[in-house]
């Protein structure tokens, strides 16, 4: 194994890590820019109106996105995995 092999197993760990939390990350964005545009335009100053739903969207989208997660991880584990079979760790 060089540093080629490592620095592609790296760079696919670091992807796989941003493909996964990329669907939790894009909705509590979504979320919580239409809720600072609710309070600007209200301006309800509510603590609990910015944390509430961005929690409920969170966990939402993790419940629905856990097999896309499992798939990416997955991927990436299988491939280590064949590696180190292989004997290039």
């Amino acid at each position: 194994m060089n540093e080629a092999d490592t620095y592609d197993i790296l760079s696919d760990a670091l992807l796989a890590v941003l493909w996964s939390s990329a669907p939790v990350l894009a909705l509590s964005l979504g979320v919580g820019l239409a809720i600072a545009l609710f309070q600007a335009l209200t301006q309800i100053q509510e603590m609990t109106l910015t944390f509430v739903p961005k929690i409920v969207v969170i966990f939402l989208t993790l419940l629905f996105s856990l097999p896309f997660m499992y798939g990416i991880l997955k991927g990436l584990s299988d491939r280590v995995f064949d590696l180190i079979v292989g004997g290039a760790v």
